[in-house]
């Protein structure tokens, strides 16, 4: 992940959709638990509509595309989740600005920034069991390995980042939620894991695979 340029960002976002969309489901069941049980369906009508409008978003920079991104699912996702997930990508977008590359810095600080917009829209903490408890650790993996240069195109960051990712979401179940409609359970949240911090593991994990067949495309050719 020397730099990142456009068609990288539009394949992360494509896997962040595609996998969205593939565990509605999966991530409505988990949300019932100790939710209103519809995380998985608002998640997957925002990005769908993403996907649907792919081809026409702006490409003029990164910053504009992610920010087309971000508008989109705010509109389209439903409860809670457009606000969060669209303000993720929104700030990630601003700080991006008119760049057409990323560096590993970069990529770390949009992050960070995505991370800040879900804490401000929600005013969650890292520990009430939302999906920072995932995000930020994995984000904090990421950074250290990024640190430490970047010989495979930050092949194995992302993987190291991705299982981070996923142990802290299961992590999440013996948390108490603290946010949304689960705190309404109290202590009847603990035992299962908080479905935003697994969708995070999820996704973290299909980027990272995606990114490795997308870095090994890139070599072959070269």
């Amino acid at each position: 992940m020397e730099h990142s340029s456009l068609p990288a960002v539009e394949l992360i976002v494509r896997t962040i959709a595609e996998t969205a969309i593939a565990n509605e489901e999966y991530f409505c069941q988990l949300d019932a638990v100790v939710g209103d049980g519809d995380f998985g369906y608002s998640l997957a009508r925002g990005f769908e509509k993403v996907l649907e409008d792919f081809a026409n978003f702006d490409r003029s920079s990164i910053g504009a595309f992610l920010r087309k991104a971000g508008l989109v699912i705010a509109s389209r996702a439903g409860g809670t989740t457009g606000p969060l997930w669209g303000t993720a990508f929104l700030r990630a977008g601003a700080a991006a600005g008119n760049r057409q590359a990323l560096s590993p810095q970069d990529v770390v600080a949009l992050l960070r920034a995505a991370v800040e917009g879900i804490r401000q829209r929600g005013g969650a903490s890292l520990g009430e069991k939302t999906l920072l408890d995932a995000l930020a650790p994995a984000i904090d993996r990421l950074e250290a390995d990024l640190a430490g240069g970047v010989s495979d195109g930050g092949v194995q960051a992302l993987a190291n980042a991705a299982r981070v990712a996923e142990q802290a979401a299961e992590a999440t179940s013996s948390m108490i939620a603290l946010r949304g409609r689960a705190s309404y359970t109290g202590e009847r949240s603990i035992g299962s894991p908080d479905a935003g911090a697994v969708a995070v593991g999820v996704i973290a994990n299909r980027i990272s695979a995606a990114w490795r067949d997308f870095r090994a495309q890139r070599s072959e050719q070269s």
